[in-house]
């Protein structure tokens, strides 16, 4: 009798040490990377163990306070050295290109576009993320439609000739080149100065995005046309994600479900309120007012968008996909192409 309590007392410590002894340490998007981050992301994290239902202790860090370019998020997966990490898609798709797939410009022209697009290919990124970065994708969402903000005046697409653009990713420099821009690879943090200094004339994110970030500060017009929804993702290191039991892994992705929810939900209100907050007009309720002049989208434009998935984004893309996962065009042309009818 004495040995089966010894044995129960000594199971139920082990239990309560485990489930004290969880913690967390996540990278955050970039704090100026706007709202999103500001009024979801970072509460949601601090308040952790209350929104997913266990003991956890959480240390969050946004990516620029931690001093990591956000352009590293698969790497920082792979060292294993936070936990989770709020994955910046476009910046990330030059470690993992298959990530980009779920958003290629022309792709996801509204946000019913890419809810569809995303939850298609979503498995195939998940397993390529598993694979090359001992890594489990645990779920996306849309920053908001990228749109152009420039410095000098333009009237809409054919007036980027000649200009420098800074792109997220591989597939908006195939895009803008189409036009003869060039297009110029930065980390968010850098683009409200570059615009400044004249090391870009034109820049493309999203409109909350910009306004949190000061861009209409230095710019005069911008040019509201969805090329991307700027697709990031909540990832978690393999190994910490094996060292949860089940029931606290289903926890984790349930309380993560509930984050992308909502922000899926939230980043659609923003992208209304920041347009208005961007050009001047109400209602602006959750950005700082300034006065771009917004261009009239061109049916040409509209039409130039649409038609660069099949000429220029997806062809760049698979052939970069490719090279790194052998199986990565067919996987899409599968899912995606297939609910495309491509």
């Amino acid at each position: 009798m004495y040995r089966l309590f010894a044995t129960t007392a000594l199971v139920c410590a082990a239990s309560f040490a485990n489930a004290q002894d969880v913690s967390l340490r996540v990278l955050g998007q970039p704090v100026g990377s706007g709202l999103i981050q500001q009024q979801k992301e970072q509460p949601f994290f601090e308040d952790f163990a209350a929104n997913a239902g266990m003991d956890v202790n959480v240390e969050y860090l946004p990516v620029d306070v931690a001093g990591i370019p956000d352009t590293d998020g698969m790497r920082v997966l792979r060292t294993g050295l936070f936990d989770i990490v709020s994955v910046r898609g476009p910046q990330v798709s030059r470690d993992e290109p298959t990530m980009l797939g779920l958003d290629l410009v022309g792709l996801n022209p509204d946000y019913a576009s890419g809810k569809a697009h995303t939850d298609a290919f979503l498995p195939v990124v998940d397993a390529a993320v598993q694979q090359r970065f001992n890594a489990k994708l645990l779920g996306v969402w849309p920053a908001g439609p990228q749109v152009v903000f420039c410095k000098p005046d333009i009237t809409g697409l054919a007036d980027l000739e000649g200009l420098k653009v800074r792109v997220g990713d591989q597939s908006a420099a195939a895009f803008v080149a189409q036009f003869g821009a060039t297009g110029v690879p930065l980390p968010f943090g850098e683009v409200q100065q570059s615009l400044a200094r004249g090391v870009v004339d034109c820049a493309i994110t999203g409109p909350s995005s910009a306004n949190s970030a000061g861009w209409p500060e230095v710019t005069t017009t911008v040019l509201p046309i969805a090329l991307q929804l700027a697709m990031n993702g909540y990832a978690m290191n393999l190994d910490s994600w094996n060292k949860l039991t089940e029931e606290q892994q289903g926890k984790v992705s349930g309380a993560i479900d509930s984050l992308v929810g909502e922000v899926w939900a939230y980043s659609e209100e923003l992208y209304a309120d920041a347009m208005n907050c961007n050009t001047g007009k109400e209602p602006c309720e959750h950005g700082t007012p300034y006065s771009l002049a917004a261009v009239e989208v061109s049916e040409a434009d509209l039409k130039a968008v649409s038609d660069a998935l099949v000429g220029s984004s997806l062809p760049a893309w698979t052939k970069q996909c490719n090279a790194v996962n052998e199986s990565c065009e067919a996987d899409w042309m599968a899912t995606v192409g297939a609910k495309l009818g491509l």
